[in-house]
Order: C-alpha cells, then sequence, then structure tokens
C-alpha cells in the first residue's frame, strides 16, 4: 500500500507529546526548559544507533574512495539538511562538490520555499536517481523523519534497482515502517513537543546523524590527521588563519614561517605539513601524497620506510 495514502497517526512522529500538553501556557523560561529536556533524547537516539551509523561511515567512504559519491535525499527539512551537510563538506575538507550531494525534492528553489507537497512523487524520486546517474559505486541515504516519504521511497527502490548501496535514515522504528536497505539507521526521539513538527527533535537528530555520516567518511579517506582538518580549503581569512595555526600548532614553527610553508605548497595544509616532516621539495610532496590517495600517515610513513 502507498504510504502517503495510509492513516500515519500510528507513527511515533505524528502523536502527541503528554509533556508538553500545556504548550501554550508555559512562561518563555519553561519553555526552553521543556525544550532541553526533551533534546536529551537526541543524543540516546543517536548511541542506540551508533552500529548503523558506523556502517553508514564505512559505507560512504568506500563510495568516495573507488571515485563514487555519497547523496542523500529528501524532502522539506530532511532534504533540507541532508543539502546544508553536503554543502559544508567542501569547504571543511576541500572535497570536490560532486563527491557528496543533497537532493531535495522540488530542487534548489524548495531550500527557502516550502514545497513539501512534491513529497508525495514517488516517481520523482526515481527520476532523480535517474538524473544524477546513480550507479553502483554511489551510496544513497534516504531521509524521511516519520518514514513513509514517497518521494523518498521512490529514489531508494530506484538506486537499488541501479546497483547503488542504500541508507535509511527515520525517526520512526522499523516495525511502523519497514524497508529494505543495505543500513538502516532508526533514531527515535519520541512525539515532538509541538506535534507532528519533525524539524523540532527529529531535526536535530538528523543533523547529529548527518555529521557523524560526513565527517567520519572524510576521516577514513584521510581528510583528517589527528583532530585537524588538514585539508581545509583556504578561501577566506578565517580559514586561511585555521591553516596557519595548524601548521603552527604542529610543526612548532611561528606564523611567518607557516604562511610561507602555505604558500609554497599551494596552499595546501597537507602538502606543507608533509614537505616540512620529510624534508622534500613541494612537488616530491604533491607526487607522495597522490602516490597514497591523499593519505598523509601513509605517505609519512612511506618516506619514513624509504630513508630506513
Amino acid at each position: 500500500m502507498d504510504p502517503s495514502l495510509s492513516d500515519r497517526g500510528h507513527l511515533l512522529t505524528e502523536q502527541a507529546n503528554p509533556a508538553s500538553q500545556n504548550l501554550d501556557q508555559l512562561s518563555p523560561l519553561e519553555f526552553v526548559d521543556l525544550f532541553t529536556r526533551e533534546d536529551q533524547y537526541c543524543l540516546t537516539a543517536v548511541a542506540q544507533a551508533r552500529e548503523a551509523i558506523a556502517a553508514a561511515i564505512e559505507y560512504a567512504a568506500q563510495a568516495i574512495a573507488l571515485g563514487g559519491r555519497l547523496f542523500y535525499i529528501g524532502a522539506g527539512t530532511s532534504g533540507r539538511l541532508g543539502v546544508l551537510d553536503a554543502a559544508e563538506c567542501p569547504p571543511t575538507f576541500c572535497s570536490d562538490p560532486e563527491q557528496v550531494q543533497g537532493i531535495l525534492a522540488g530542487g534548489p528553489a524548495a531550500m527557502f520555499r516550502s514545497s513539501e507537497g512534491l513529497e508525495d512523487r514517488a516517481e520523482d524520486g526515481a527520476a532523480a536517481i535517474a538524473e544524477h546517474q546513480i550507479g553502483p559505486r554511489d551510496f544513497i541515504v534516504g531521509i524521511t523523519a516519520g518514514g513513509t516519504t514517497p518521494y523518498v521511497h521512490g529514489a531508494l527502490a530506484a538506486a537499488r534497482a541501479a546497483g547503488a548501496k542504500t541508507g535509511f535514515l527515520a525517526c520512526v522504528p522499523a516495525d511502523q515502517v519497514a524497508i529494505a536497505v543495505d543500513v538502516d539507521i532508526r533514531v527515535p526521539v519520541g512525539p515532538e513537543l509541538l506535534s507532528g513538527s519533525t524539524r523540532l527533535k527529529a531535526g536535530t537528530v538528523t543533523k547529529m546523524v548527518l555529521n557523524q555520516i560526513s565527517t567520519g567518511a572524510m576521516v577514513r579517506i584521510g581528510k583528517v590527521y589527528g583532530n585537524r582538518m588538514v585539508d581545509v580549503a583556504v578561501t577566506n581569512r578565517k580559514l586561511e588563519d585555521r591553516a596557519l595555526r595548524i601548521l603552527s600548532d604542529l610543526l612548532g614553527v611561528d606564523r611567518q614561517q607557516a604562511a610561507r610553508l602555505l604558500e609554497a605548497n599551494g596552499r595546501s595544509v597537507k602538502q606543507a605539513l608533509l614537505q616540512h616532516w620529510t624534508g622534500v621539495d613541494p612537488a616530491s610532496a604533491a607526487d607522495l601524497l597522490n602516490q597514497h590517495q591523499g593519505q598523509l600517515r601513509a605517505a609519512l610513513t612511506a618516506s619514513a620506510t624509504a630513508l630506513r
């Protein structure tokens, strides 16, 4: 049965929350305190989904490492959060914008103007998969707070048919909405304080999970050294300052030396670190990184081994 045609009242995300029955009578401070208490459920839900989230990280990292892509697809708040997470990857990790993408029902215009009616068209979700030429090397995560969005179900079915790996992220338990995917992430946070408004706890927990998937995948493919974003794109003053501080902290050099290293290495923090630590010239550092798929630790190990 088409999920959009069924009574959705049984879904956890649609139920009324007993804790907020007098929401319209609370003082602002009581209101904030209640929201804060309810948001604690987000942390618990993420912790309980740890294995599924870890599996999604592996699928995402494998896809990108093999030349594929990570896609988030959704409608409304869920889709917007996917677009947001994808958009934040290039400046943070200097990743190709093609590697992590968000697909939103209604397209770019739906980011700024509500078009939630488009979520009822499963065929549009399938068409989006075809439009982006999604195939066996890609990993697609469908995001739907209540689990029933036809647009997402249509997209995931088409992605599976195309041979892609698939993931599902929802805030309802599997016994309420079942689906066949490679990794099923369920983060039930209970009924919303404003009944049915899944931009609240459901939106918060969704962003938490997406943070982990994209960041974890980028760590796995070598975009991070220790806890530093060594592939940061130096595109503005804030990011240049961050790059210089990373070099100064890790290399023990002053800011002027860090700036010279950064410029000599084409404003690549990772390459500047490798060049300084190994003593090779910038071109050789770039070659060494390329030989090891951008993995700084692997390049350092190879360099140390070669010198023995």
